[in-house]
């Protein structure tokens, strides 16, 4: 009969139990004489093994919010300023950016974000294709890798709403002159 390691922790007598303990010089049914290892062989489980081994983990994770307007309207109102393009032209870049290195994001259309980076770059990140650009709304989590690079095809983002998605590939956009 199998017991379970808890109950041969147990002392082999407790208080209270004297009555229930065969006396002395007869050895109770199913137990091993003395020198055949004690109760049902398990006395080696009884001490604990000590570990020296300790396991300590750093996880970073860096929050990319979207990107906040320069100033607001009332102060600059009335003054002239450079628009945004409306046409953009793809080209290939890398496959990585610096995490530092980006300033913003911004949801575009379909399964693509608009990276905005700090040298004025900006850089448009290809989510997989069953992802939709609009649930980074709010911006974006990403781990933080050894390298400090975002990277298509190896980093996943988080979005605050909890969706999770594969970046594919990044394109620098430039504005198409007229």
């Amino acid at each position: 009969m199998a017991l379970p390691v808890a109950l041969l922790a147990l002392p082999a007598t407790a208080p209270g139990d004297a009555m229930l303990a065969p006396p002395p010089g007869e050895a109770a049914a199913g137990t091993q004489p003395d020198g055949a290892g004690g109760a049902l062989g398990f006395e080696e489980f009884r001490t604990i093994p000590v570990q020296d081994q300790v396991r300590i983990e750093r996880r970073v994770i860096i929050r990319v919010a979207p990107r906040q307007p320069l100033a607001p309207q009332g102060f600059v109102g009335d003054l002239p300023r450079d628009e945004m393009p409306r046409q953009f032209e793809e080209r290939r870049m890398s496959e990585c950016v610096p995490v530092k290195a980006i300033a913003g994001v911004q949801v575009d259309k379909g399964n693509r974000l608009i990276l905005f980076m700090r040298d004025r770059r900006v850089v448009g990140a290809s989510l997989e294709s069953s992802c939709r650009a609009r649930d980074f709304y709010s911006g974006f989590y990403v781990e933080r890798n050894e390298d400090g690079m975002l990277c298509a095809r190896r980093d996943r983002l988080q979005s605050r709403s909890g969706a999770s998605c594969d970046v594919r590939h990044l394109r620098r956009l430039v504005p198409v002159k007229d």
